[in-house]
């Protein structure tokens, strides 16, 4: 099971400060994903987050995270499973709101969800077990 982990401060955060503690906390899940790390920081509003990733549903570097919409605005990082993601899809492609799909993750699913539909109507329309 991959393992997620984030820092957010009202002050924000200066960045080598952000990707060394959110280092520390990926190292102490290191367990949770030997398939590869990820860092994303956002200075200015005080957010970092970090990603343990165990490989599943798309092996390539496609399914890498944490993972930005096509548009830059939203990120995520995200464990866990969406057994009806491909629903998603479809669903995101008969409405010409699916991005140029990059891979075939259930993460990458979930974020041009959100992205499209905003995060409530995403989730009520999500089956599955998940944090992000």
């Amino acid at each position: 099971m991959c393992g997620i982990a984030g820092i957010w401060s009202a002050r924000g955060l200066l960045n080598p400060d952000a990707r060394r503690i959110v280092g520390y906390m990926a190292d102490a899940i290191a367990h949770r994903g030997p398939d590869g790390d990820g860092f994303w920081t956002d200075d200015e509003n005080g957010v970092a987050l970090a990603h343990r990733r165990l490989a599943i549903l798309d092996l390539s570097p496609a399914g890498e995270q944490p993972m930005q919409d096509i548009s830059g605005r939203f990120v995520i990082v995200f464990n866990g499973e969406i057994y009806n993601h491909l629903d998603l899809r479809r669903s995101l492609e008969d409405e010409s709101a699916a991005p140029a799909w990059r891979g075939h993750s259930d993460t990458e699913s979930l974020l041009a969800a959100i992205a499209s539909w905003g995060v409530k109507r995403a989730l009520e329309r999500v089956c599955g077990m998940f944090a992000f």
